[in-house]
């Protein structure tokens, strides 16, 4: 049955100083399109939280931003720069020396068999910078990154991502497979870094009381299409009546 829902309290998107923009965005697999005309803007500076149950389409507008779909329509642009083709003309691509675009996947993508240090010179971010982010990661530098537990390697990937200080910066599921203790730090510390930096984060996220502790905005997701849009601070106070969207319901 087709979701009904009515507009949440609408906080407008980014302005001209927008970190990323996408346009008329579809895409899917073998054909068949997940998501539908998807278009919005997420600010430098700014973290925008996408929402939505499991299937709702967000790791799909991702996958589709960072080029990881081979067919899509629509338009994205990031740091000012159109992105096309593969991830890894995405992620090289660049403006002012900086590059473009920054991921972290869903499932901690660090290279097991290198150690923390080359982890962290490979994406090219400075090791102070990340150790500042995540000292936790100090004694572990000689180390191989497989040795690391599940905690200590999503701190790999998020503080070797925002090491490249990428004009905007896509995250997929941060929260997945942690412990509570280990999400609140890792959460907290992503707000510190992107606290006065011109990067923008799209933050895709399943659990509302982790995204509410560091998005500005929240865009909620439902069968493929954005369905509403309200600041960040209104998630805790308005968490029940936004899981009804996760749940298919009217509000």
């Amino acid at each position: 049955m087709k979701v009904k829902t009515r507009t949440l309290t609408h906080s407008g998107t980014a302005g001209t100083g927008a970190a990323l923009r996408v346009g008329g965005l579809s895409a899917g697999y073998g054909g068949l399109d997940v998501v539908h005309d998807l278009s919005f803007s997420v600010g430098a500076g700014e973290i925008v939280g996408l929402l939505g149950r499991n299937g709702a389409g967000k790791t799909t507008t991702i996958m589709a931003i960072g080029g990881y779909l081979g067919k899509y329509s629509g338009s994205v642009t990031a740091a000012g720069v159109p992105l096309t083709g593969p991830p890894y003309r995405r992620a090289g691509a660049s403006r002012h020396g900086r590059p473009a675009l920054g991921l972290v996947l869903e499932g901690r993508s660090v290279f097991g068999t290198l150690t923390v240090r080359q982890n962290l010179g490979l994406a090219g971010a400075a090791l102070d910078e990340a150790l500042d982010l995540f000292p936790e990661l100090k004694p572990k530098l000689p180390l191989k990154a497989r040795l690391l537990s599940g905690g200590e390697q999503q701190m790999l990937a998020l503080a070797r991502a925002v090491g490249r200080k990428p004009g905007v910066l896509l995250i997929d599921e941060l929260s997945f497979g942690l412990a509570p203790a280990v999400c609140e730090r890792i959460f907290s510390r992503l707000r510190s870094a992107v606290a006065d930096s011109v990067t923008g984060v799209l933050l895709v996220e399943q659990h509302i009381h982790y995204a509410a502790r560091v998005v500005d905005r929240a865009l909620l997701m439902n069968e493929g299409t954005l369905r509403a849009e309200l600041p960040g601070a209104d998630l805790t106070a308005r968490e029940a009546e936004i899981e009804r969207v996760y749940l298919g319901e009217d509000f």
